[in-house]
């Protein structure tokens, strides 16, 4: 992925765009009405790609208004702002019709909140062959949190130059925003588009996987009278904690690597002891006292903080199987033997 150069100007749409801005909503409608639709078109999406302008760059652009901007730190354009604009002369649904594409779930701004919605691991996969300056221009723009998670899966060497590189970063130029936009939205978010589920009987095998196991044994009685050849489905898609003795052993200790500090731990207090010795014996002996040492230690632990623990390696393990780097065991292959 490479980065546009630094000296790329504004386009003639882009400095209407900032014109308009700069005329408020009131005078902007009333100018707007001479327009076509396909200008329109055009103008709203020039707008509302424009993020913050600086003042000076107003100023070269508008030297008319230059009085108004020069104490200001510049004009916002937003998806937003725009819509408010068409909706002082145009219907509901001619504003709906205009706007449908720039404000689906993976445009403009909201390309980052759709980002920050994936599995870290997801992240750094598809980031790890990219330079480390666009590593860090892109951990700049997702939540916090997210790139707290994704930033330590590059190794420390990287993280240590990634985290440089974004402390350098003041503010993106739009343009370089823009570029980067375009391609997460292109390629990472319409790859991981493309492998969602819309399987509903795949949503409800996940929920079950979360649910609390005495609860979901006195759910089953119920769903087993009421839906029965439907649950026979969703069970066939399950994948639970008590499956991780299923996986080959070097899938099981891949996620055992991935899991974080005393995880591991936890999970093991509140299994089953055949489960329990099951995850063991893929171990080390070494890592089987460690392990053993460290529940120990613990002391007396919470049923719910146990369950959260076993959630987490599923939620794991099941992030691994959706980059297909492991395959997980479900009921199916068992009705399949």
């Amino acid at each position: 992925m490479k980065l546009p150069p630094d000296d790329i100007r504004l386009r003639g749409i882009e400095k209407a765009a900032i014109l308009f801005i700069c005329l408020g909503e009131s005078r902007g409608s009333d100018l707007m009405r001479q327009l076509s639709t396909p200008e329109i078109q055009a103008l709203v999406s020039a707008m509302s790609t424009l993020g913050t302008i600086p003042a000076a760059t107003v100023e070269t652009v508008l030297k008319e208004f230059s009085e108004n901007v020069s104490g200001s730190a510049g004009v916002q354009g937003s998806i937003e702002m725009a819509e408010r604009l068409l909706l002082n002369f145009m219907t509901e649904d001619q504003v709906a019709e205009i706007m449908g594409e720039l404000k689906g779930p993976a445009s403009g701004r909201n390309v980052w909140e759709a980002l920050s919605t994936l599995n870290e691991q997801t992240i750094a996969s598809w980031l790890k062959g990219e330079h480390d300056q666009t590593i860090a221009a892109i951990m700049t723009k997702v939540k916090p949190d997210v790139a707290a998670r994704v930033v330590p899966l590059f190794g420390p060497e990287r993280m240590a130059d990634i985290t440089t590189r974004m402390i350098r970063i003041d503010m993106l130029p739009r343009h370089v925003t823009e570029t980067l936009e375009n391609v997460v939205r292109n390629e990472l978010l319409a790859a991981a588009s493309r492998k969602t589920s819309h399987d509903s009987k795949q949503r409800m095998a996940d929920m079950f996987n979360k649910m609390d196991g005495a609860v979901f044994d006195r759910l089953s009685e119920e769903l087993e009278v009421r839906a029965p050849t439907d649950f026979v489905a969703i069970k066939q898609k399950m994948f639970t904690f008590d499956d991780l003795i299923r996986l080959d052993a070097n899938a099981l200790q891949r996620i055992i690597r991935m899991a974080d500090g005393k995880l591991l731990a936890l999970a093991l207090r509140g299994a089953k002891k055949n489960i329990r010795d099951g995850i063991m014996e893929t171990l080390t002996l070494r890592m089987q006292e460690m392990l053993r040492t460290e529940m120990q230690e613990m002391g007396p632990v919470r049923a719910r903080d146990t369950r959260e623990a076993q959630s987490a390696l599923i939620d794991i393990a099941n992030d691994l199987a959706r980059q297909e780097i492991i395959r997980l065991p479900t009921q199916e292959d068992e009705l399949l033997e």
